[in-house]
């Protein structure tokens, strides 16, 4: 178990769908032991694979007061969304120092596999569920700054250049 480098925005691979994971192996779960490590290091409530370059459909969500509860993902999908948005400020390691405010449904039931390697599904309400949607976003190639206007994210992208260097 180690604690992961995230890759610095601009990186190519953030803006990368990730590839499809076929089969739950010894390799995969110490991959989703890594993002679990790196998770609780930052402290975050979550991570996709591809914010420390793997690219591949897995993330870690962790939205307990107590931690130590999260749920390993390969392949989510949201089935269902709630009508009623939820709003929270969110941020990256990826581009660290800078977050937003976004609305996002309040839950959601995301299909998934587990590290059993079954096909499984589980309602996310609260921040997690704003956390398993913007690791989705994530492993689609997108980041939690795209849901601003225009302005708005090249003024965020602009302070975190000059926070970062």
């Amino acid at each position: 178990m180690t604690v992961r480098t995230c890759l610095p925005w601009p990186d190519k691979r953030l803006r990368t769908k990730a590839e499809e994971v076929t089969e739950i192996t010894g390799e995969i779960r110490e991959i989703w032991n890594d993002m679990v490590d790196t998770m609780e290091a930052m402290p975050g409530v979550g991570l996709a694979a591809n914010q420390i370059g793997v690219m591949l459909r897995l993330a870690v969500v962790d939205g307990s007061a107590e931690r130590g509860r999260a749920v390993k993902l390969a392949n989510p999908e949201i089935l269902h969304s709630s009508v009623e948005l939820r709003e929270h400020d969110e941020a990256s390691p990826n581009l660290p120092g800078v977050s937003a405010k976004i609305k996002r449904p309040r839950a959601v039931t995301v299909r998934f596999i587990n590290e059993q390697g079954t096909v499984d599904r589980k309602d996310f309400v609260g921040i997690e569920a704003t956390s398993v949607q913007h690791q989705i976003d994530h492993l689609n190639g997108r980041m939690y700054f795209d849901h601003l206007s225009k302005v708005k994210r090249d003024m965020l992208i602009r302070k975190a250049k000059k926070l970062n260097g």
